[in-house]
């Protein structure tokens, strides 16, 4: 496993889902201008190296942290230049966050905290605007055409420790200023209310934390990549597919929290350390298995831990015909849910018995595709739709398919 220390770039368009339910195309055709006019001539200058383009986003890496931060100034203040005169509801903004942090190679892509940090800082901009970490402060401050306003610490989702924030101030007259955060003197006036208020909020937090306490809390999950015991790197699609297929139909549950699958991916090919994961992703469960395809037939092997104390709540083999994958997805999924003591509402159900396709070689395909597309890489997301065509020859019911055949050939 590579691992390296590296800046990383990551960037979203704000209210992509407006903008594409009020105009699609026009959208589209706006946001592929920008990348092609501006945003790839920004990080081609910069030296950057493009590792996933989202339709809403961008995960960028560069080598340099003062080059991905002046590649981020650079992008917004010619943003800020190019929508002149259009209207704010038609605006393209992005919010960019930048980190230095060590990661995990995998190919083309990269995993891990330090991804995790960029995207959850990118998440704290404000539209046209730049968050960048402490790390990455501490080595662009003073050598970039920028100025710096600290946030302090900020309590970032899913990560353990709090991150020293800073933003960026774009405006020539701040470039080469470090701002400490605002602080208000208080007047004699608000000290006594405040003391008040003190004693009020003590009250108040007592109730809260009582009826917190009284309240059933959801219990939190990770589902870790499965492993493929085939021996066969092809096969590598059939142990993400039942990985992902078991994140989704958990996710659906509204009595669970699960984490998300870009955020366990870091996980994948090495044994857990419980407290590691426990710390890092904050969940009560863990779920991991195997998955050993041989000929027409299938074993999976999975496993549910508590991540307080180690145990295992629950663990199952399955021995099946390749065919009765989805029966044994779904059996699994029961399990798991049984043992964790969540009740699915009738809706959820219902929805959960419906299988995505009933053709087994459509959904194989479909599973080729995915594990194809999520490269983000335009050789393999050409790939994705020669499978995803195929899923939906053998199956024209086949809704996800049909799905991410638009979704690919949209990022295409």
């Amino acid at each position: 496993m590579e691992r390296r220390l590296t800046a990383i770039f990551a960037a979203d368009v704000v209210g992509y889902s407006r903008l594409m339910g009020e105009d699609e195309v026009g959208t589209l055709e706006r946001l592929k201008a920008c990348r092609r006019e501006l945003i790839d001539p920004s990080i081609a200058r910069h030296h950057g190296r493009m590792i996933k383009l989202m339709g809403d986003g961008a995960l960028v890496e560069f080598g340099s942290v003062v080059d991905a931060v002046q590649c981020a100034a650079d992008i917004q203040r010619k943003m800020a230049e190019r929508d002149k005169g259009i209207a704010d509801d038609r605006l393209i903004r992005f919010r960019i966050g930048v980190n230095l942090g060590d990661i995990i190679v995998e190919g083309e892509d990269i995993y891990g905290d330090g991804v995790n940090i960029a995207a959850r800082l990118e998440a704290q901009a404000e539209p046209g605007g730049v968050c960048i970490s402490g790390t990455a402060f501490d080595h662009a401050v003073h050598k970039c055409d920028v100025g710096f306003a600290s946030l302090g610490e900020q309590r970032l989702k899913n990560i353990a420790d709090p991150v020293r924030v800073y933003r960026i101030l774009l405006e020539p007259s701040k470039a080469g200023k470090v701002l400490s955060g605002p602080r208000r003197p208080l007047r004699p006036a608000i000290l006594a209310t405040g003391a008040a208020l003190l004693v009020a909020a003590a009250v108040a937090g007592t109730v809260i934390a009582w009826q917190w306490l009284r309240a059933p809390q959801r219990p939190s999950v990770a589902v870790l990549p499965f492993s493929n015991l085939s021996g066969d790197p092809a096969q590598d699609y059939l142990a993400e597919g039942i990985t992902e297929d078991l994140i989704t139909d958990l996710a659906k549950l509204s009595g669970l929290d699960v984490i998300a699958g870009n955020s366990v991916a870091a996980y994948k090919g090495k044994p857990p350390n419980l407290a590691d994961v426990r710390r890092e992703l904050g969940v009560d469960f863990l779920v991991e298995g195997s998955v050993r395809p041989t000929g027409d037939l299938i074993r999976i092997n999975a496993q549910l831990i508590d991540t307080a104390n180690g145990e295992h709540v629950w663990a199952d083999r399955f021995d099946r015909r390749a065919a009765e994958t989805f029966a044994v997805q779904d059996e699994m999924r029961k399990e798991i849910v049984a043992a964790l003591d969540v009740e699915p509402s009738a809706m959820e159900t219902k929805r959960r018995e419906r299988p995505p396709t009933a053709n087994l070689e459509a959904y194989d395909y479909y599973l080729r595709g995915e594990h194809a597309a999520f490269t983000g890489r335009p050789p393999g997301m050409r790939d994705a739709l020669n499978f995803y065509a195929k899923a939906v020859a053998l199956d024209p019911s086949f809704a996800a398919a049909f799905a991410a055949d638009a979704r690919t050939a949209v990022y295409v």
